[in-house]
C-alpha cells in the first residue's frame, strides 16, 4: 500500500482494505487449534440491513475476529432465512404491480419459480451489506433455510418427531391472517392500540326471569356463541347459576356457565363465550366440554349456513348484525373504546383467531430437559438475569403449532388417505411412497408448509451438515455462542434447544448472549386537539444534534418505528460516518441492560475516534524513518516511558480478554479507547517526542524508543482490530510494507497476550503530579506553549518515587524541576502539597507585570467606590436624616470596601517585590 493519505477517507479506505481479506477467513476442517464457531442468525432473504442486523452482526464479528487473533480454528456460518410469509406476501405484491396476476391464478410450480428469482435477486442484496460491515464469515460455507442440505434437516427432523408421535395433527384456536390465508406464530403478530366500539347486548332469560347483559368489541363473533360465562362467586349472578338464556343472532337457547376466568369487576362481569374465535374463550370451553364454532372462511367472510350473513365480509357482518340487533331491541349502548389489536407484521390485516386443523409439536414432552440444559448451565444464558424469565416461559409451555397455509417453504411431507384423513403417511425420501404409487387416487399430499421457525430452530445442526456426520459437525459442533437480541429467547433459542436435544441429545451453544434491542429517539408535537404529530426525519435529524429540543417539541426512547419516524439507516450512517465509527459507536453501547439508546452524537463520537487513530498513526510512521525488520527490545536500555507504555499494553490485553469473555462488550470498547486516546497519545506520545526529535537522550535511547513504538504501534492495532477491522488493517498494511516478516493480514494475525511486566507504579503517581500541575497552570491561565519552572521544597521517598520520572514530568507539563530548602515569602504563586512533597509553581515574570497592571485597574475602581461613601458619610446632613439602618449599612460598606482596597495593596506590593526578585 501506498503512504497513508493526509485525510481519512471511509469510504475509499473500505475499498481499498476488502479485497484484501477475499479469502481469508476459511475455517479448517480439522486442525490442532481449538474451534470457535458461530452461526449467523439468518436474515430474512426479502430484509436490508437495519440496525438491529448492524449491532448483531457487529458483535458476532467482533467475537469471531478476536478468536481468531488468539489463535483458535474459528467459523462464522452465513446464510439467509427464507422467510415464508415474509416473502410469499412480497413476491405475491410483485406480481399484482407487474404482471397483475395473484398467486392464484397460476399454478404452485409456477409462483415458486418466481419466488426463487426473487431469492436469488435480493439474498445478495443483505448478504453483500453484511459483508459491508466487515463481517469476517467464512463464505465458502454460506446456508440457506431451502437449500439441499437444510431441506434434508428439516424432512429427517419431522420424520424423527412424527415416528416418536412427538409430531400430531388436530383442532386449534390460531392467529390467522385472512389476506395471505394462513396461520401465524406470535411473534409474527405485532399489536398496537386502536380506538374502537363497546356493544352492549341484552339477552332474556329462557325462563323468562329476567335479563342478562355481555359487553363485546367483535359482535360478528355472535353467530359462534356458545354460552355466556360468569364468575361462580359474583353476588350479581348467584341466581343466574344452571339457567339458560335466548340468543336472538342465532336463535338458539345457549347455558350461562361458571368460570373463574370471568372478572366480575370488568364490563357487565357476564362474558360471552365464543370458542372458535377467541384463545381464552378457547381455553374456557376445553375447560368446559363446550363445543367450539367457526363462522370464517380462510379468507375472512362468514361461512355458509348463517342466512343473510353467509358471505359477508366480517365487518360488514358486524355492521349488519349490530343492525338487527338495535331494531329488536336487543342493544343497549354503544360506546367508544381502545383496545389492542393484533395485526399481521407483513400484510397489516387485522388477526383474526381462528379454528383449524394444524400439525403441532409436543414441547411439553420435553419441558423438564429444556429447564435442565439452563438450570445446570450445560448452556449459560448472558446475562443471568434471563434464565427466570426463560424458565418461566418453559414452566407455561404451549405445543408448538408448525404448519402454514402456504405455498413458499418446506412442504409438510404427509399424505392423507381421502377415504380416512386420520391415516397419513409420512415420507421423507426420492418420488412417492409405495403406497401412494400404487393407487395414486386414493392419497392427498398435505398442501401446507412447515413453520419458518422449524428450519430456523436447526440452523446449527444444519449448518454442520447435519443429519450426515460430516467433518464440520465433527469439528465445529456444539457452536461457541449464540448471539441474539433477548426478544426470540422464546421463539428461537428455546426452539432450538428442543431440536438439538431430540436430535443429538445435547445442546447446539455452549452458551447464548442476549443483547438488548435498539431504541432510538421519537420527536413530536402535541396540536390543540392533543393529536400527536411525529416530526419529519429532517427535523429529527436537526433535533439530534441539539443540547435540547425547541420549545414544544418532545422526545422519549422508543423502539425504531417507520410511523414515529425514529428509524436510523445503518447504511445511512455508514455513509456519512464509514463503517468502523457506526462498528464502535454500536459496540460501545453493549451492555447487558435490555435497552440500548442510540443517539445520533454517538456515531460522531465514533469518528473522532477512528480520525483519531488515524491522526496519530501518521504522526508516529514517519519516525519509524528506514527501519526495514522488527528491532529487538533491550528491556535494561529501557526508559520510563516505553516500560510505562508496554505494561499498560499488557494489561489493557488482559482487560479486554476478560471483558470479551464476559461479554461486556461496551466496557472492552471504552477500554481499547481509553488505552489508545489517553494513555498512548496523551501520554506515551507526548512523553516521547523530545527522543524522537533528539532533543534528550543520546542514540541508544532513539533507537530504543522507536523499538517500543513500532511494536506497540502493531500490538495496539491487533487490540483495536476485531472492534475497528478497516482502518486498523490499512495502518498495518502500510507498516508491513516498510519491515519484513510481518504477517500478510493484520485479521489473521496471531496475538498473544504480553506476559512481560514492570513495576511503573511510579509512574502512574507522576502522572497524578501531571494532572494536578496541568490544573495549576489552567487555574493561572499560563498559555499552554510558556515554559514555567517548579520548585520542589521536600521529597519524601517510600519506594515509590514518581521522581523517578522527572524528565516525562517536564515533558508533559512543559516545566522545569528544580529543589530548594525553602521559599521565600514574597514569592507570589501557587503551592501544591503532595504525601511526597511540596511544589511551587511561581507565576511566571509576563504574567507577573500583567497581574499587576489587573490589580491597580481593580484599585483604582475600588477607590472610586470608596471616595464616593466616604463623601457621603462625611456630609452632614446624610447624616442627619438617613436612617439608623441606611447608616450602618453605608458605615459597613465603606469598611469592607476599606479592607478589601488593604488586601489588594498587600497583594500588590508582594507582585513589585516577586517581580524585582525575577528581574535581578
Amino acid at each position: 500500500m501506498e503512504e497513508l493519505p493526509k485525510t481519512f477517507d471511509p469510504k475509499a479506505n473500505e475499498e481499498r482494505v476488502t479485497p484484501l481479506w477475499k479469502g481469508a477467513f476459511t475455517a479448517e476442517e480439522t486442525s490442532l487449534k481449538p474451534p470457535f464457531s458461530i452461526v449467523i442468525p439468518p436474515p430474512n432473504v426479502t430484509g436490508q440491513l437495519h440496525m438491529g442486523h448492524a449491532l448483531d452482526g457487529s458483535i458476532q464479528d467482533l467475537l469471531i475476529r478476536y478468536h481468531r487473533m488468539r489463535g483458535y480454528n474459528v467459523v462464522w456460518y452465513p446464510g439467509t432465512d427464507h422467510a415464508g410469509i415474509a416473502t410469499q406476501t412480497v413476491v405475491e405484491r410483485m406480481l399484482l404491480t407487474t404482471h397483475q396476476k395473484r398467486r392464484t391464478d397460476m399454478t404452485k410450480e409456477e409462483f415458486l419459480a418466481y419466488a426463487l428469482k426473487w431469492k436469488d435477486d435480493y439474498e445478495e442484496r443483505i448478504l453483500s451489506q453484511f459483508k459491508r460491515i466487515g463481517a469476517s464469515c467464512d463464505w465458502s460455507r454460506q446456508r440457506f433455510t431451502l437449500d439441499s442440505v437444510c431441506s434434508k434437516a428439516v424432512s429427517t427432523m419431522f420424520k424423527k418427531l412424527y415416528d416418536k408421535k412427538l409430531i400430531y395433527r388436530g383442532l386449534y384456536l390460531v392467529n390467522w391472517d385472512p389476506i395471505t390465508e394462513t396461520a401465524l406464530a406470535d411473534d409474527e403478530v405485532e399489536y398496537e392500540e386502536q380506538e374502537g366500539r363497546l356493544y352492549t347486548f341484552q339477552f332474556s332469560l329462557s325462563d323468562g326471569s329476567g335479563f342478562i347483559r355481555v359487553a363485546t368489541t367483535r359482535p360478528e363473533t355472535m353467530l359462534a356463541d356458545v354460552a355466556i360465562a360468569i364468575h361462580p362467586k359474583d353476588p350479581k349472578y348467584l341466581g343466574y347459576h344452571n339457567k339458560t338464556f335466548y340468543h336472538p343472532a342465532r336463535n338458539v337457547h345457549l347455558p350461562i356457565v361458571l368460570d373463574h376466568f370471568v372478572d366480575p369487576d370488568f364490563g357487565t362481569g357476564a362474558v360471552k363465550i365464543t370458542p372458535g374465535h377467541d384463545p381464552n374463550d378457547y381455553a374456557c370451553a376445553k375447560r368446559l366440554g363446550l363445543e367450539a364454532l367457526n363462522m370464517m372462511t380462510p379468507n375472512g367472510h362468514v361461512v355458509e349456513g348463517h342466512g343473510i350473513y353467509s358471505g359477508l365480509k366480517m365487518a360488514e357482518a358486524r355492521d349488519l348484525i349490530v343492525q338487527k340487533m338495535e331494531q329488536s331491541g336487543h342493544l343497549i349502548k354503544i360506546e367508544k373504546h381502545t383496545h389492542r389489536v393484533g395485526i399481521s407484521y407483513r400484510s397489516k390485516a387485522v388477526i383474526e383467531p381462528f379454528l383449524s386443523k394444524q400439525w403441532f409439536v409436543n414441547m411439553r414432552a420435553y419441558k423438564d430437559r429444556l429447564k435442565e440444559i439452563v438450570e445446570n448451565k450445560e448452556v449459560e444464558i448472558i446475562p443471568q438475569e434471563w434464565v427466570k424469565t426463560y424458565l418461566h416461559w418453559i414452566d407455561n409451555l404451549q405445543d408448538w403449532c408448525i404448519s402454514r397455509q402456504l405455498w413458499w417453504g418446506h412442504s409438510i411431507p404427509i399424505w392423507y388417505d381421502t377415504e380416512n384423513e386420520d391415516h397419513t403417511i409420512c415420507y421423507i425420501g426420492e418420488g412417492l411412497p409405495s403406497e401412494v404409487e400404487k393407487n395414486p387416487s386414493r392419497w392427498r399430499k398435505d398442501p401446507d408448509v412447515l413453520d419458518t421457525w422449524f428450519s430456523s430452530a436447526l440452523w446449527p445442526l444444519s449448518c454442520t451438515g447435519w443429519p450426515q456426520k460430516t467433518q464440520d459437525f465433527k469439528t465445529f459442533y456444539p457452536t461457541s455462542v449464540l448471539v441474539t437480541g433477548h426478544d426470540i429467547l422464546f421463539f428461537w433459542v428455546a426452539r432450538m434447544l428442543l431440536m438439538a436435544e431430540f436430535a443429538e441429545e445435547a445442546p447446539p451453544f455452549k452458551q447464548v448472549f442476549l443483547h438488548g434491542l435498539i431504541y432510538a429517539k421519537s420527536y413530536w408535537r402535541q396540536d390543540a386537539d392533543g393529536r400527536i404529530h411525529y416530526a419529519s426525519k429532517e427535523e429529527r435529524s436537526a433535533f439530534e444534534l441539539m443540547e435540547k429540543p425547541p420549545k414544544g417539541v418532545h422526545f422519549k426512547w422508543e423502539k425504531m418505528s417507520k410511523s414515529k419516524g425514529n428509524v436510523i439507516n445503518p447504511v445511512e450512517m455508514i455513509e456519512t460516518y464509514g463503517v468502523d465509527a457506526v462498528r464502535f459507536t454500536l459496540l460501545s453501547l453493549v451492555s447487558h441492560a435490555r435497552q440500548i439508546d442510540l443517539d445520533l452524537r454517538r456515531f460522531e463520537e465514533g469518528r473522532n475516534f477512528i480520525n483519531k487513530i488515524w491522526n496519530a498513526f501518521r504522526f508516529t510512521l514517519p519516525h519509524l524513518g528506514d527501519l526495514t525488520h522488527l528491532p529487538k527490545l533491550e528491556q535494561h536500555f529501557l526508559g520510563d516511558a516505553n516500560q510505562w507504555i508496554l505494561a499498560k499494553l499488557s494489561e489493557t490485553s488482559k482487560e479486554i480478554e476478560s471483558l470479551i469473555g464476559r461479554y461486556f462488550i461496551n466496557e472492552a470498547s471504552m477500554r481499547v479507547y481509553r488505552f489508545f486516546w489517553d494513555e498512548f497519545c496523551a501520554v506515551y506520545l507526548e512523553a516521547i517526542k523530545p527522543v524522537l526529535f533528539k532533543k534528550k537522550g543520546d542514540e541508544k535511547d532513539f533507537e530504543q524508543t522507536r523499538a517500543v513504538l513500532i511494536h506497540v504501534l502493531i500490538e495496539s492495532l491487533a487490540l483495536m482490530h476485531p472492534f475497528i477491522p478497516f482502518v486498523t488493517e490499512e495502518i498495518y498494511q502500510t507498516i508491513k510494507d516498510k519491515i519484513e516478516g510481518l504477517d500478510p493480514l493484520l485479521a489473521t494475525r496471531q496475538v498473544g497476550l504480553t506476559s512481560k511486566s514492570y513495576d511503573v507504579a511510579y509512574f502512574d503517581l507522576a502522572l497524578e503530579w501531571v494532572q494536578k500541575i496541568r490544573n495549576v497552570r489552567a487555574e493561572m491561565q499560563i498559555p499552554l506553549g510558556a515554559e514555567i519552572e517548579i520548585r520542589v521544597l521536600r521529597q519524601k521517598t517510600d519506594g515509590t518515587d514518581p521522581l523517578d520520572a522527572k524528565d516525562v514530568i517536564e515533558t508533559l507539563t512543559k516545566s522545569s524541576l528544580h529543589f530548594d530548602e525553602e521559599f521565600k515569602g514574597t514569592e507570589f504563586g501557587t503551592k501544591l502539597i503532595f504525601n511526597e512533597a511540596i511544589l511551587f509553581i511561581p507565576l511566571p515574570k509576563d504574567l507577573l507585570f500583567k497581574e499587576c497592571i489587573r490589580i491597580e485597574k481593580q484599585m483604582e475602581s475600588l477607590q472610586k467606590k470608596i471616595d464616593g461613601l466616604k463623601t457621603r458619610l462625611e456630609n452632614p446632613e446624610f447624616v442627619s436624616k438617613a436612617p439608623a439602618v441606611l447608616l450602618e449599612n453605608t458605615n459597613q460598606q465603606y469598611r469592607d470596601l476599606f479592607n478589601e482596597m488593604v488586601a489588594l495593596k498587600t497583594q500588590h506590593d508582594r507582585l513589585l517585590i516577586a517581580n524585582s526578585d525575577q528581574n535581578r
